[in-house]
Protein backbone atom coordinates (compact mmCIF):
# COMPACT_ATOMS: atom_id res chain seq x y z
CA UNK A 1 0.00 0.00 0.00
CA UNK A 2 1.28 3.39 -0.98
CA UNK A 3 0.74 6.02 1.72
CA UNK A 4 0.90 9.68 0.74
CA UNK A 5 0.45 12.92 2.63
CA UNK A 6 -1.58 15.62 0.87
CA UNK A 7 -2.92 18.98 1.97
CA UNK A 8 -6.21 20.63 1.01
CA UNK A 9 -6.03 21.54 -2.67
CA UNK A 10 -3.37 18.94 -3.46
CA UNK A 11 -3.99 15.89 -5.65
CA UNK A 12 -2.67 12.54 -6.76
CA UNK A 13 -3.01 10.94 -10.18
CA UNK A 14 -3.60 7.25 -10.81
CA UNK A 15 -2.56 5.15 -13.79
CA UNK A 16 -2.06 7.08 -17.00
CA UNK A 17 -3.29 10.30 -15.39
CA UNK A 18 -6.92 9.80 -16.35
CA UNK A 19 -7.88 9.53 -12.65
CA UNK A 20 -7.18 12.37 -10.24
CA UNK A 21 -8.00 12.34 -6.53
CA UNK A 22 -7.95 15.73 -4.80
CA UNK A 23 -8.24 16.65 -1.14
CA UNK A 24 -11.11 19.13 -1.04
CA UNK A 25 -11.61 19.65 2.69
CA UNK A 26 -10.52 18.30 6.05
CA UNK A 27 -12.86 18.58 9.05
CA UNK A 28 -11.70 16.85 12.21
CA UNK A 29 -11.38 13.15 11.35
CA UNK A 30 -13.09 13.40 7.96
CA UNK A 31 -11.50 14.10 4.61
CA UNK A 32 -13.59 15.20 1.63
CA UNK A 33 -12.14 13.90 -1.63
CA UNK A 34 -12.87 14.93 -5.19
CA UNK A 35 -12.39 12.28 -7.86
CA UNK A 36 -12.07 12.98 -11.57
CA UNK A 37 -12.24 9.86 -13.72
CA UNK A 38 -13.57 8.76 -17.11
CA UNK A 39 -17.35 8.31 -17.14
CA UNK A 40 -16.98 4.57 -17.72
CA UNK A 41 -14.92 4.12 -14.53
CA UNK A 42 -17.16 3.04 -11.64
CA UNK A 43 -16.39 4.74 -8.33
CA UNK A 44 -17.94 3.42 -5.11
CA UNK A 45 -17.41 3.80 -1.40
CA UNK A 46 -15.87 0.60 -0.03
CA UNK A 47 -19.00 -0.49 1.86
CA UNK A 48 -21.18 -0.04 -1.23
CA UNK A 49 -18.70 -1.95 -3.39
CA UNK A 50 -18.78 -4.83 -0.88
CA UNK A 51 -22.60 -5.01 -1.15
CA UNK A 52 -22.45 -4.95 -4.96
CA UNK A 53 -19.84 -7.71 -4.95
CA UNK A 54 -21.92 -9.82 -2.54
CA UNK A 55 -25.07 -9.39 -4.65
CA UNK A 56 -23.18 -10.37 -7.81
CA UNK A 57 -21.77 -13.48 -6.11
CA UNK A 58 -25.23 -14.51 -4.91
CA UNK A 59 -26.71 -13.99 -8.36
CA UNK A 60 -24.00 -16.04 -10.03
CA UNK A 61 -24.27 -18.99 -7.63
CA UNK A 62 -27.51 -20.47 -8.92
CA UNK A 63 -28.40 -23.84 -7.45
CA UNK A 64 -28.69 -26.71 -9.95
CA UNK A 65 -32.23 -27.49 -8.75
CA UNK A 66 -33.25 -23.89 -9.53
CA UNK A 67 -31.93 -24.29 -13.06
CA UNK A 68 -33.82 -27.59 -13.47
CA UNK A 69 -37.08 -25.96 -12.34
CA UNK A 70 -36.52 -23.02 -14.66
CA UNK A 71 -35.80 -25.36 -17.54
CA UNK A 72 -39.04 -27.22 -16.74
CA UNK A 73 -41.01 -23.98 -17.01
CA UNK A 74 -39.69 -23.36 -20.50
CA UNK A 75 -40.44 -26.94 -21.54
CA UNK A 76 -44.05 -26.63 -20.31
CA UNK A 77 -44.59 -23.36 -22.20
CA UNK A 78 -43.26 -24.91 -25.38
CA UNK A 79 -45.80 -27.76 -25.11
CA UNK A 80 -48.74 -25.36 -24.94
CA UNK A 81 -47.89 -23.59 -28.19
Amino acid sequence: MLILTRKVGESITIGDGSITVSVMEIKGRQVRLGIEAPADTPIHREEIFAKIKEANEMASSADASDLDRLSGLFDEKGKDA
